[in-house]
């Protein structure tokens, strides 16, 4: 019987079987994919496009570095998000390529290669020398230089300002001073700042203490301030507490520390010197490359035959050629300047000690590549450089009130054992292998997944999940070739943040850590990207 025109229909009789109502067709659960990438099985979240980013797995190593094979326990992989189409804007004060770049050049570049590798579209923002072109695009990067090693604080701001609305992450990378990005940004696009060391003591070094005095407020109370809703992340543990210390922090920090080059060792070619001892970096003030010069003087009397090894360049240059060429320390002293990778890895590994005598680190970059060829080191014990040597185990920390020629003469006296140096050598290796560009590249990849509340890592076991809302690109996880380990999630929808609230992050699970006379480092086989209490 039809009901009359204007009256409500009658409710429909419930279905025999089911009684709510006619039962909804089963929908069969979705299975991951296997990708076309040798790097194994896809998980395509729930909501996600199923669409593959058509990039090829990043390559994080320059075409033609030799390899060297990760020791220690290799685990489970674990899977990473893919961000496809999602933009990022990676703001540093230098690139790799210029004349004074370091350890936080790399760290940059590295995490924007691997951001690409996973379906990113990275824009790169940063100073421009002199004959640089103004742009190029560079291992699928987007190069963009702009104004000199001052001008590009206020220029990188306004490229941002009238670009607001192109990005959805921004890794504003503060060296000493910020690029206030956060202001100029859209309020939805997510700040990432990353802090290698605290610069305050630094300013006092290069410039006059008014002008330092104006550095250290920039970098204290403004930036406390303007990025206290943005997840921090920094290098290590040391550099945290400096962090939080002297800079009065109140942003949440992530450790994500520096990867190692994967190089295995070249043949060993004759080196001048027994021994040798050799500095790796930058030839700048704040590193003191010529206290390790000195020790060709202060320890000749006990090693007539020592010989220095000076590797990299930098405005020093002409001041250290100066002290080489008097009477006392030369044909001692070897000022090599930039060399290639495969004879700069030569001059290390036929070296018996790498020396630095930096005061300001975040973690000390060279550390690590030089334990990567069993090569021990002699540091100050400062904040980054207490992170990177295991003091007794991968080499020794100079402690206040003593001389670094006095503890680079013990640990070469130490290393005149054949056994002592064989153990050492294998320490080195060990420790160096801990610490991956790939691992480097996930943590900040899940870092930004989460920032746009993406979910977080899962593996193919995991089953199904829900996935947030979002409007720009898409996320799939792939499984890690390197050794950290996927936290299972508990299935249901993600809670999104608040729009400019923090991320938590998801402890991984440890395994056993290594024992040693100072400070434990990263357990094997996990990434140090541990989240505090804040």
């Amino acid at each position: 019987m039809r009901p009359c025109p204007g009256s409500p229909a009658p409710p429909r009789p419930p279905h025999p079987d089911h009684p709510y109502g006619r039962p909804r067709r089963a929908v069969p659960p979705r299975t991951p994919r296997r990708d076309a990438s040798p790097e194994g099985v896809v998980v395509v979240a729930q909501g996600a496009k199923a669409k593959s980013s058509g990039r090829p797995a990043p390559s994080l190593e320059p075409p033609g570095r030799p390899h060297l094979a990760a020791t220690g326990t290799v685990a489970a992989p674990a899977a990473v998000p893919l961000l496809d189409g999602v933009r990022v804007a990676v703001l540093n004060f230098r690139e790799p390529s210029q004349t004074v770049a370091g350890g936080a050049e790399e760290y940059a570049w590295r995490v924007s290669a691997y951001l690409v590798g996973q379906g990113a579209r990275v824009h790169f923002l940063t100073s421009r020398e002199r004959d640089q072109t103004r742009g190029e695009a560079r291992d699928g990067i987007e190069l963009r230089r702009m104004g000199n090693k001052y001008l590009v604080y206020l220029l990188v701001p306004l490229w941002l300002l009238m670009h607001r609305r192109r990005f959805d992450v921004i890794i504003d990378c503060m060296n000493g001073i910020p690029f206030f990005s956060p202001v100029v940004a859209r309020r939805r696009t997510r700040v990432i700042c990353v802090v290698h060391h605290v610069h305050d003591r630094q300013f006092y070094a290069f410039f006059p203490r008014w002008l330092a005095r104006i550095g250290c407020f920039i970098e204290g109370p403004v930036a406390r301030l303007l990025y206290r809703r943005c997840t921090t992340v920094t290098v290590s543990e040391s550099s945290r507490d400096e962090m939080r210390a002297r800079l009065r922090w109140l942003a949440p920090i992530e450790v994500v520390p520096n990867g190692s080059p994967t190089a295995r060792p070249v043949a060993r070619e004759p080196v001048p010197g027994d021994p040798a001892v050799v500095y790796l970096g930058r030839l700048v003030g704040h590193k003191r490359v010529e206290r390790v010069v000195e020790l060709a003087a202060e320890l000749a009397p006990a090693r007539p035959g020592l010989h220095v090894h000076v590797i990299g360049r930098g405005p020093e240059h002409d001041r250290l050629a100066e002290r080489a060429g008097r009477p006392d320390v030369a044909g001692r002293v070897h000022l090599h300047g930039f060399l290639p990778e495969r004879e700069k890895n030569a001059v290390l590994s036929g070296a018996r000690l790498n020396v630095t005598a930096s005061e300001f680190e975040g973690w000390g970059l060279t550390v690590i590549e030089a334990a990567a060829l069993g090569v021990p080191t002699v540091a100050y014990d400062v904040a980054g450089l207490r992170d990177s040597v295991r003091h007794g185990v991968t080499g020794w920390l100079v402690r206040d009130g003593e001389r670094l020629a006095d503890v680079v003469g013990q640990a070469l006296r130490e290393l005149d054992d054949p056994l002592t140096r064989a153990r050492m050598a294998r320490a080195c290796r060990q420790w160096a292998g801990e610490f991956t560009w790939g691992k480097t590249g996930a943590a900040m990849t899940r870092l930004v997944a989460g920032e746009l509340d993406r979910l977080p890592a899962r593996t193919p076991g995991d089953g199904p999940v829900k996935s947030g809302s979002q409007k720009s690109g898409s996320v799939k996880s792939r499984p890690e070739t390197g050794s950290e380990k996927s936290r299972p999630q508990k299935s249901g929808a993600e809670k999104s943040g608040p729009e400019t609230g923090s991320v938590k992050s998801r402890p991984q699970k440890s395994g056993a850590e290594k024992s040693g006379p100072e400070k434990s480092g990263p357990e094997t086989g996990s990434v140090k990207s541990r989240s505090e209490k804040s």
